[in-house]
């Protein structure tokens, strides 16, 4: 036991000693290592275009889907899918011999009363004739008043007869226009120019009235249809313009709003804009990401070569006003151009590196380069 106080109390004697040899916080003497060659800038507000996104799936600005009129067994089908035709190419054909039978009919009646017409109207000239010589005979009082009224009423037949002949005539070419109109619904034409994208029917099938057969899509023109959120509702105007990123055709597309839907989701709480863009290369079907100018706004943007990821986390190089390294977290946001947006982690007037950041080390200083 008394051997052990005496060893006590250097172990004491050393404990305090080692105490007093700590760093202190703020202490100047701290030796860190100094960094060369990078480049330090304040990063200040910056006025930028703000943007809404939303995204959508590029479409055919018109798209036409083929039905037949009349019912009948498809005799030949002239195109396939992805075939590009003009507007009034013949698409498929239908059996028309019922048909081609009803425009004779037609035809055969169109001509009866033709016939029946013109001998209407020679009925009407001899009872105009007649009637005017017995006018001259009753006057001499060489007939007698029933007999001028026979031949009046004569007269007045014939030419009602000739006018129902006329209007037979009339309703006979009708009937044969009609036929020949239901007999061109057996031959289905294009009515657009575009690309055939869907063919639902063979030679031999049935076709019904109604049923879509084909579809044609024109690549004339494209359309994106996009939810835009409520807020925007009353604010956006047709004719407004519009950007569209296509990732895989690696573009900035621009276009213009042609029509908005008035109509709230209450699901998604947005209502539909139709989007209108040109471009050769467009495909239906691709990606689009739409952005709809909202005005302009203040933020904090810094270079893209300025962040530095570890792991999951993106930060940037701090420089305190004693030239000191910290390794700030931050938030980033939108991209633009070369620079990123900073919602969150950075203020107005902060210093970070922005060049040689490579050469960073965390908790260095750089060195102040005499003037």
């Amino acid at each position: 036991m008394k051997r052990a106080f005496p060893v006590l109390c250097i172990l004491i004697v050393l404990l305090a000693a080692g105490c007093k040899s700590k760093v202190k916080p703020g202490f100047t003497d701290v030796k860190r290592p100094v960094i060369t060659g990078v480049t330090a800038a304040k990063i200040p507000l910056t006025p930028i275009d703000s943007y809404h996104e939303t995204s959508g799936t590029v479409t055919a600005r018109t798209t036409s889907v083929i039905a037949s009129r009349v019912m009948g067994t498809v005799k030949a089908v002239r195109v396939k899918e992805g075939d590009r035709v003009k507007k009034g190419d013949l698409l498929l054909t239908l059996d028309d011999r019922d048909m081609a039978q009803k425009v004779a009919a037609a035809e055969a009646g169109f001509k009866e009363a033709i016939k029946a017409q013109e001998a209407a109207r020679q009925s009407k000239a001899l009872a105009d004739i007649t009637h005017q010589r017995y006018k001259n005979l009753h006057a001499e009082k060489a007939v007698t008043g029933q007999e001028m009224d026979q031949v009046e009423t004569r007269r007045t037949i014939a030419g009602l007869e000739y006018e129902r002949s006329g209007e037979a005539v009339s309703r006979s070419k009708a009937l044969l226009a009609e036929a020949n109109v239901y007999r061109g619904f057996t031959k289905i034409r294009a009515p657009q120019s575009g690309v055939v994208t869907e063919k639902r029917i063979d030679a031999g099938s049935m076709a019904t009235p109604g049923t879509p057969l084909m579809t044609i899509e024109d690549t004339s023109g494209f359309r994106i249809e996009a939810p835009v959120d409520e807020r925007l509702l009353g604010i956006l105007k047709a004719g407004t313009a519009v950007y569209v990123d296509v990732a895989a055709m690696g573009r900035r597309l621009a276009g213009s709003i042609s029509e908005i839907v008035p109509v709230v989701n209450p699901g998604s709480r947005t209502f539909l804009v139709k989007i209108d863009i040109s471009d050769p290369l467009l495909k239906p079907g691709l990606y689009g990401k739409v952005f709809i100018p909202e005005g302009r706004r203040e933020t904090l943007l810094v270079p893209k070569g300025a962040v530095v990821e570890k792991g999951q986390l993106a930060g940037v190089y701090m420089v305190d006003d004693k030239g000191v390294i910290a390794y700030r977290l931050i938030r980033t946001g939108k991209s633009y151009g070369d620079q990123v947006e900073v919602p969150s982690g950075l203020k107005a007037g902060d210093t970070i590196i922005v060049g040689g950041v490579e050469k960073v080390v965390d908790g260095g200083v750089v060195r102040r380069e005499n003037p």
